[in-house]
This record gives structure tokens, sequence and C-alpha cells, in this order.
């Protein structure tokens, strides 16, 4: 596993343990580094480590655009209540938004990022919802690109 694909599952692990333990609160800079911190010490994944670093950019400025990043997989998830999303596959397609809309990472490696990470931990249908709301993310992307 590279490095990029090991820090996005420890980030959708540290973000589907926070889920848990938030109870709708935001949780401050120092909460989160520390919930990812506790994911990656079974791990035995360093502070100082570009996988950390990578999954820690990822948790802080997810939680810092998270409010923006849900109204667009509201958006877009058609015929689908928010809260009925699987925590896991809400979780996986936070981080996906959040590297299309405020990263320079192409959107066909976040795509397929998200879903091969969904293949591996979450139900058989997860990884066909993810890519038919991420696929219409990038489609409208594109769109206002172009406009």
């Amino acid at each position: 596993m590279g490095l990029r694909r090991k820090g996005r599952v420890i980030a959708v692990q540290t973000l589907y343990s926070l889920e848990y333990l938030e109870d709708g609160k935001e949780l401050d800079e120092a909460e989160l580094e520390s919930g990812l911190a506790d994911i990656t010490g079974y791990k035995d994944i360093g502070k100082g480590s570009k996988v950390f670093e990578f999954a820690l950019e990822i948790i802080l400025n997810l939680s810092a655009n998270r409010k923006k990043i849900d109204e667009t997989i509201i958006k877009h998830s058609k015929n689908w209540s928010f809260d009925r999303i699987a925590k896991l596959d809400l979780c996986i397609l936070r981080i996906a938004v959040y590297e299309l809309g405020f990263t320079t990472t192409a959107p066909a490696i976040v795509m397929n990022e998200a879903i091969e990470i969904s293949k591996k931990y979450c139900s058989e249908s997860s990884g066909k919802f993810i890519n038919g709301i991420l696929n219409a993310i990038s489609n409208e992307i594109k769109e206002n690109e172009v406009s």
C-alpha cells in the first residue's frame, strides 16, 4: 500500500472513530490530532512520519471545511437521506470530496482511491454508491471550471 493510500485509510479510520466520540460537537485541532495519534499508535506510525502528516493534513482541512463538504454530499446524494448514509461510507466520501474540492489531486485518482478503500472496508454496494456521488461532484466541478 502506497504512502498516500495508507494516509487516506488512517484518516478514514480516525474520522470513523471520532464519529462516535464527538456527539455533534466540533473537535479542535488538538483533539483531532490526538484521535489520529491513537489510531496510528496501533500501527507503529510515528507522529513525524509522512503518512501521519498526510493523514493529519486531510483531517484538519476536512474539519475546517466540513460544512461545505457535507452540503456538497447532500446536494449530490439524490434519493438518499444524508442521515442514512453509512458512517464509514460518509467518512470516505468526506475525504474524497475534500480532495476534489480543495486539493490539486486529479479527480480520477481521488475517485479510484475512495472506491478501492470502500471495497476493502465497506459493504459490497458502497463502491457503486460512492462512485455515483463522486462522479456527479467531479462533473459539476469540471462544468464550473469551464464556465
